[in-house]
């Protein structure tokens, strides 16, 4: 019945205009629409979206949403370059190397955005 239909991500954040300044300058999101006091949706590829809202303070220890690129080391590098700090970690199931991990099916690397959730920038390895 879903199998179809595309899905949208919605991240709770603190802050919105600072959520705003990070998903735009620093991520270089671009709104659908006019913000909200409801929230802001963005485009994304695929005719996917994400959309933000304002909520207190909630703690996620996992990865919220993944943006799927092409290529995963110029994404990961062109985002340093705008200021974004990857997590590194070196678990049993996984190290990165220069930010990025490579599992069975995908590469990925994870960041935080300024309200504390936990994003992944993924290459799948179909």
């Amino acid at each position: 019945m879903l199998s179809a239909a595309l899905v949208m991500p919605t991240l709770p954040v603190v802050d919105l205009e600072r959520a705003r300044t990070f998903y735009e300058g620093t991520l270089g999101l671009v709104p659908a629409g006019p913000s909200t006091p409801d929230g802001i949706i963005y485009e994304c590829g695929g005719a996917t979206r994400l959309f933000l809202y304002p909520r207190a303070a909630t703690k996620a220890d996992h990865t919220v949403a993944s943006f799927i690129v092409d290529d995963i080391e110029r994404a990961v590098n062109a985002l340093k370059a705008r200021g974004v700090v990857f997590q590194e970690y070196d678990l049993p199931q996984f190290k990165t190397v220069n930010s990025i991990a490579t599992l069975a099916s995908e590469k990925a690397a994870w960041f935080a955005d300024t309200e504390g959730n936990i994003l992944a920038v993924s290459q799948l390895l179909l």
